[in-house]
């Protein structure tokens, strides 16, 4: 396997971290040169995107993930490399693109699963669902071998609760009904390891572990465990928001990740956020 990724953001470095691969099989890209070198130093092969031709790149790969995110409503890699990657769609043997949760929009803490319908509430939603249409369109088109995964909420090692509840800046923000679902990034790469494994293209995953809550209940948990006292308890309505965790409690769903485990065989690692706490407060102990 030679896999080439776009974007080497968090999920796709624990991703390159589990499959270990000798670091000649493994391409990336990345926005800054400075970031390149960088990654270069580390045994990567970086190329600057946009702005480098990926043509050999792609002619090179057996295996393309896409972690960018759409650029101002517009999906990046296909803005600038769409013609290199419908001339090689014939000969890949697998395509992978994040997409989000978020392309179903507000479902008032019902269940959702890849067959409900699309209705996104947020522009980071139907930018979403634009971009995943698009690349829909190469797969139909062009035999491009597709794999969508629809992403929950990402939480992992640097990049959890526990340094808000330490620093005193965690909030309980309480909006009655109010439910997510989350996923632990190394579920992420597992799930992604074993679709490349097994090469459906068509197919679409939602990634999230088995226990949707209420986020005030997630900040509660990791303070019990840090033995601090509780961050204070703000409704909704008066919470001071930016316009980003505004969206999020914008739409309150449950996702269905059983796709996952009875195509792919996946087993979560991390089941619950519990589970996912646990593992990372243990982790940063260790150090």
């Amino acid at each position: 396997m030679t896999l080439l990724i776009f974007g080497h953001g968090y999920t796709a470095q624990q991703l390159v971290a589990q499959l270990s691969p000798a670091p000649d099989d493994v391409r990336v890209t990345t926005r800054s040169a400075e970031k390149a070198a960088q990654l270069a130093r580390q045994g990567l092969k970086a190329r600057v995107f946009p702005g480098t031709d990926m043509a050999e790149d792609l002619a090179w790969a057996s295996h393309v993930l896409m972690s960018a995110g759409p650029d101002g409503g517009q999906d990046p890699v296909l803005a600038d490399a769409r013609a290199a990657i419908v001339a090689n769609a014939a000969r890949l043997t697998w395509v992978g693109y994040l997409s989000t949760t978020g392309v179903y929009g507000d479902h008032q803490g019902g269940w959702v699963d890849e067959a409900t319908p699309l209705t996104p509430s947020t522009a980071r939603g139907r930018a979403r669902v634009a971009a995943e249409t698009e690349w829909q369109d190469l797969l139909r088109d062009h035999g491009l071998p597709l794999h969508i995964f629809r992403l929950a909420g990402i939480y992992g090692p640097g990049r959890g609760p526990f340094e808000k509840v330490r620093d005193g800046t965690a909030r309980r923000i309480i909006k009655p009904g109010q439910v997510f679902s989350r996923t632990h990034v190394e579920d992420i790469a597992q799930v992604l390891i074993a679709s490349m494994a097994r090469p459906d293209p068509g197919a679409i995953y939602n990634v999230c572990d088995d226990d949707p809550a209420p986020p005030q209940d997630v900040i509660a948990h990791a303070a019990m465990m840090l033995g601090l006292p509780l961050p204070p308890e703000i409704p909704f309505e008066t919470a001071d928001l930016s316009p980003m965790a505004a969206s999020f409690y914008a739409e309150s769903k449950r996702v269905d990740n059983r796709r996952i485990k009875y195509d792919l065989g996946v087993r979560l690692r991390y089941p619950d956020y519990r589970a996912g706490l646990a593992a990372i407060l243990a982790a940063e102990t260790a150090k």
